[in-house]
């Protein structure tokens, strides 16, 4: 008992020498985590959005593409209006997406 006790005696007893330094030591790893996390994966995923919304935006008749399920096909028609495009697949099938279903343009 006497052991536990000493331990107690001799730990540092708290004052206010520390003051709002200790907050700022205690809040800055938070404040790096929040740093990193926004530059390695919403800034990256931002940019690729952005890129996405302008390919969308670009797309005309004739270009190649490919939709989110994995379909390949020419761009027929787009209606802007509706937010659709109608996709030639083959001579004779023709199919209407939505445009945030198109994934990429393929050269």
């Amino acid at each position: 008992m006497d052991f536990y006790y000493a331990i107690l005696m001799a730990a540092p007893q708290g004052g206010d020498s520390g003051g709002s330094s200790g907050i700022i030591g205690m809040l800055l790893p938070f404040v790096l985590i929040i740093a990193v996390m926004y530059f390695l994966m919403i800034r990256p995923q931002q940019k690729k959005q952005k890129d996405h919304q302008a390919m969308l935006a670009e797309l005309k008749k004739g270009d190649r593409i490919v939709t989110t399920g994995g379909m390949f096909g020419t761009v027929f028609g787009i209606n802007d209006n509706e937010n659709k495009v109608i996709i030639k697949v083959s001579e004779d099938v023709k199919m209407e997406f939505l445009k945030s279903s198109i994934a990429q343009r393929v050269t």
